[in-house]
């Protein structure tokens, strides 16, 4: 197994042990920038719930989910940092969905680059329909 991929199993399995909202995640994205990158400074606000990527390279910005539909109701936003001081993640998006299959809560993981500490760092509860959209993203 490549060490992408192991990362990636990692920041899976630490989204799904989450379990946001009481609910199981049934399907997580991985973020991927339109350059092939797939590390990024992170910036969130957890009173609003929404998250956004830069790319670690290009330095293009990507709204997480439904992100860009709120970020006008926020303050100011937060970069992500891990306890160790590294501001630099692999970033997935774990979505738990209802019985008709939209998605009813969303959690935002993040894997530190440097030390590889992976945990969800904000989530939310998606309350309308159709949502087919965010999964369209992951």
């Amino acid at each position: 197994m490549s060490t992408a991929q192991r990362e990636r199993d990692e920041l899976r399995r630490s989204i799904e042990e989450f379990s946001a909202g009481g609910y199981t995640v049934d399907r997580v994205g991985f973020s991927v920038c339109a350059c092939g990158n797939e590390t990024f400074a992170v910036v969130l606000d957890d009173e609003v719930a929404v998250a956004a990527t830069i790319c670690a390279v290009c330095e293009e910005e990507a709204a997480l989910a439904d992100s860009d539909d709120h970020f006008d109701d926020v303050e100011e936003v937060q970069q992500a940092e891990c306890s160790c001081g590294n501001s630099e993640f692999r970033v997935a998006s774990g979505f738990a969905l209802d019985p008709d299959g939209e998605v009813r809560w969303v959690s935002v993981g993040l894997r530190c680059t440097a030390d590889g500490v992976a945990g969800v760092y904000v989530d939310w509860k998606i309350d309308y329909r159709p949502t087919s959209h965010l999964l369209a993203q992951a």
